[in-house]
């Protein structure tokens, strides 16, 4: 789960993290009545959408007096942002976060996040502030440092001399990366945080350290332990198709295609989108119903993939362990002629019971197509929509 800017910068702040005082709005008339709460005269106007790459889009501006404040803030307010991570059709803004301005001296970048395959906490730490970290990673990897500490209740000394080493920080501004380092690692742990993300980490010209801007994701299978967290989703910014997917346990994820995909097991459904493209189309989805699906998860899951008008034809690909085939077949069958479904669809059962629901499927009167293996049933799906 993401959250936004002035969500994390809130959360640092309670961990004693430095950061510039702000306040949120979610319409220009509220300014008059916040903007006091700011002494700088100076001021920063963020756009909070849950996107990178704001600022090249126009989503942050530099304001010297409040009257251009209100009116750069009316001017944002439901614009259309297209940034890297939107995708073509761009994000509505909707609400602003204002901050004090900074006097920049020096820009870095510091993360934390679950290295799952080491299986320890990562710091990422770089001289290369401000811009894309995968854009370093590939033009000066060696200006990336990253340090690997073994989970635990506290951060050593040693590790955090390693993490900032980078910056080459005078004494004074140690001690303050030690306590953000530190207060980095405490998010990470006590609010089950997947990845945090300062950047640019700053340095201003009287040699403070702050952090600039803040990015926070959450592991969404330890929100049922993290109430505080879980009221911080903005069901604005996520796909409505994926909201009602999260209602049903179901993962579920939109992408651009013709196919529609649905698959139990996340490398089968990985598998599944990547023969669809070795044969020359795209996956309108990623949606793994889990090991053992019910049949009204899966109902619930056939009408979240005809609910893309781009779906032109749908997969379906079931290993039966946990997840009996019959039932799924009967899942698929019921929603199939409750909406009169006329794209074509090919299944691929294995597993427990399949024959029973090739056979449920093969008495359905559906105009089903049956496939021996994910080639055979890739093959099938194109050639059919086509």
């Amino acid at each position: 789960m993401n959250i936004h800017e002035y969500q994390a910068k809130k959360i640092l702040k309670d961990y004693s993290a430095p950061v510039s005082n702000g306040f949120v709005i979610f319409h220009p008339n509220e300014i008059k009545n916040k903007i006091n709460q700011l002494k700088s005269k100076n001021y920063v106007l963020k756009a909070q959408i849950h996107a990178g790459g704001r600022g090249k889009a126009g989503g942050i501006k530099l304001i010297k007096n409040i009257k251009e404040i209100e009116k750069e803030a009316k001017a944002m307010f439901g614009k259309i942002l297209v940034t890297h991570q939107t995708g073509p059709k761009g994000k509505e803004v909707k609400k602003l976060y204002i901050e004090e301005a900074s006097d920049i001296s020096k820009e870095f970048y510091l993360s934390c996040l679950i290295d799952r395959t080491s299986s320890k906490i990562a710091f990422i730490s770089s001289t290369e502030g401000g811009v894309d970290i995968e854009k370093v990673a590939v033009e000066n990897p060696k200006k990336i440092i990253t340090t690997k500490i073994k989970f635990s209740k506290k951060i050593e000394q040693i590790d955090m001399d390693r993490i900032i080493k980078p910056f080459n920080l005078n004494e004074e501004q140690k001690k303050e990366a030690y306590k953000l380092v530190e207060a980095l690692f405490k998010i990470l742990v006590e609010k089950d945080a997947s990845l945090i993300e300062i950047n640019p980490l700053i340095i201003t010209r009287s040699k403070k350290i702050v952090c600039l801007d803040a990015k926070m994701n959450f592991d969404d299978n330890a929100l049922f332990r993290r109430p505080e967290i879980l009221e911080l989703r903005d069901f604005e910014e996520e796909d409505p198709t994926e909201i009602e997917a999260s209602k049903h346990n179901l993962a579920f994820i939109k992408l651009d295609g013709s196919i529609g995909c649905m698959v139990n097991g996340a490398g089968l459904a990985m598998a599944t989108m990547d023969i669809i493209k070795l044969y020359g189309k795209e996956p309108a989805n990623f949606l793994d119903v889990g090991g053992g699906a019910s049949k009204e998860q899966v109902s619930a899951a056939f009408k979240l993939i005809l609910s893309d008008k781009n779906v032109k034809g749908i997969l379906i690909n079931i290993f039966g362990g946990i997840m009996r085939c019959d039932v799924l077949a009967q899942g698929v069958v019921d929603v199939a002629k409750e909406i009169n479904l006329n794209i074509p669809l090919v299944v691929r059962l294995a597993g427990t019971n399949f024959k029973e629901g090739k056979a449920v499927l093969d008495q359905s009167g559906l105009k089903i197509l049956s496939a021996t293996d994910l080639n055979d049933a890739a093959k099938k799906i194109v050639k059919a929509i086509k």
